[in-house]
């Protein structure tokens, strides 16, 4: 497992530019067959458009990297759209931008930026998440205790995944491995030792962040 940032969801976002519409779909891949049923299933909604171009970036080192200008002048569109993910840090991302010519030219430079603009606007409508790897660890405390813990959890920065309300309250909140011991040990202090605590195997939870990376 390794922790890494991804489109939020699967999702399209459509810009025109001097009428030629450019329509981006981009989803979140785990392999190289993935993207390619993914692209084939644009390609088959889209059989009539101008262009339907490629790039997609998939792996810890993003190892599988692909480019496709799909008929535009070589260099204007694929390499485009990959730099646009590279820029924004996208592991395991497929783009397809779709092109339906609006009858006005617009000339190699016009075409980086729409390609560009494309992929990076779609980031931005979708949605960026961090996939981190951290242990649900379950907080069951008295109701008493529910207003403060509210309170606290509201000024850390942990992700509550979940609260269950039965005869006591449940919080479960995602902890990266390295802070397990000390995030226990701080709320045995907070709850004078009321709170029972149950640790679950590491998991991805996916916690959404600027599409602009700091």
């Amino acid at each position: 497992m390794i922790e890494y940032r991804t489109i939020k969801t699967t999702g399209t976002h459509e810009i025109i530019i001097k009428k030629s519409r450019f329509i981006c779909n981009i989803k979140h891949v785990e392999t190289e067959e993935e993207a390619e049923d993914f692209i084939n299933q644009i390609k088959k909604e889209h059989y009539k458009a101008t262009h339907n171009c490629v790039a997609y970036q998939i792996g810890e080192k993003n190892e599988i990297q692909r480019a496709l200008d799909n008929g535009e002048p070589s260099g204007t569109a694929g390499i485009p759209m990959l730099e646009a993910l590279k820029h924004m840090e996208l592991q395991n991302v497929v783009a397809v931008v779709t092109r339906y010519f609006g009858g006005i030219k617009l000339g190699a430079g016009g075409l980086i930026r729409a390609y560009s603009n494309a992929v990076s606007e779609a980031v931005h409508e979708i949605g960026v998440i961090e996939r981190t790897i951290q242990h649900p660890v379950s907080v069951t405390v008295d109701y008493a205790f529910t207003g403060p813990m509210d309170n606290w959890i509201a000024n850390h920065p942990y992700t509550l995944l979940d609260t269950t309300y039965l005869e006591k309250v449940t919080y479960t909140l995602g902890v990266p491995k390295k802070d397990v011991e000390t995030f226990q040990q701080t709320l045995t202090d907070f709850t004078n030792g009321q709170a029972q605590f149950e640790v679950a195997d590491a998991r991805y939870v996916d916690i959404p962040v600027s599409p602009d990376p700091e």
